[in-house]
């Protein structure tokens, strides 16, 4: 994994856990908020959190945004200061800008000044839940277009102790299996296993990860009667 620096701007919710994984995956991040007490609170836990105002451009050059990799915007709930930064980071020569939208209109906004990708984190939690809903085993689910999806879920009773080439997922189903994870036994976690390959067999436990479309995985569940 390329070590990058990131810069997470409004250290709320949203903000702060994103700032918190990035440091737990090795990356080196600036957290900037107005609030000192959201500050202090990733003091010890990222690289460096500073306490200022995110629309004042003399205050962001001087905490050395200019030199991040990627910014990352979570100023939702004001929208005027969220595009004004946007704004900012762009004229200070960012090259990738991640931005939380609260409203599609905010969202288009932020596309056509240039964000390279718009979050709408409550409404991705309530499509997976949606999801999680509607497909009863579904554990977990990324929206790849309005049609197609990725889940996974646990491998069913009648897929243990067949291969895929058995298994005819594409043929039956109109799936793709893209990954199998599995426990190893041995107290070392997991291992997955990424495009797997026609004569792997798939075991009880395993976590199946499959692309496709929304309606065919709908319909997988159904045929396998899957009920929570």
């Amino acid at each position: 994994m390329k070590k990058q620096s990131f810069a997470v701007i409004g250290l709320g919710r949203f903000g702060s856990a994103m700032a918190t994984t990035l440091t737990e995956l090795g990356q080196d991040v600036l957290g900037i908020d107005g609030d000192a007490e959201r500050v202090q609170k990733l003091a010890d836990v990222i690289h460096s959190a500073v306490q200022l105002d995110a629309t004042d451009e003399r205050a962001l050059k001087a905490a050395g945004i200019q030199d991040v990799d990627v910014a990352v915007i979570s100023i939702g709930e004001n929208i005027e200061a969220s595009l004004l930064v946007v704004m900012l980071v762009k004229d200070l020569g960012i090259k990738r800008i991640i931005s939380k939208a609260v409203t599609p209109l905010h969202g288009r906004i932020l596309e056509r000044i240039g964000v390279d990708r718009v979050i709408f984190p409550e409404r991705e939690m309530a499509m997976r839940v949606a999801h999680s809903l509607v497909v009863a085993n579904v554990l977990d689910y990324i929206e790849l277009s309005r049609d197609f999806s990725i889940i996974e879920m646990p491998a069913p009773s009648e897929f243990v102790g067949k291969n895929l080439r058995e298994l005819q997922l594409r043929n039956k189903f109109g799936l793709t299996l893209i990954a199998i994870k599995r426990r190893t036994g041995t107290g070392d976690g997991e291992v997955t296993n990424i495009a797997p390959v026609a004569e792997d067999q798939i075991l009880a436990g395993d976590i199946l990860a499959l692309l496709g479309s929304n309606e065919r995985l709908v319909q997988l569940d159904a045929l396998l009667g899957g009920k929570k």
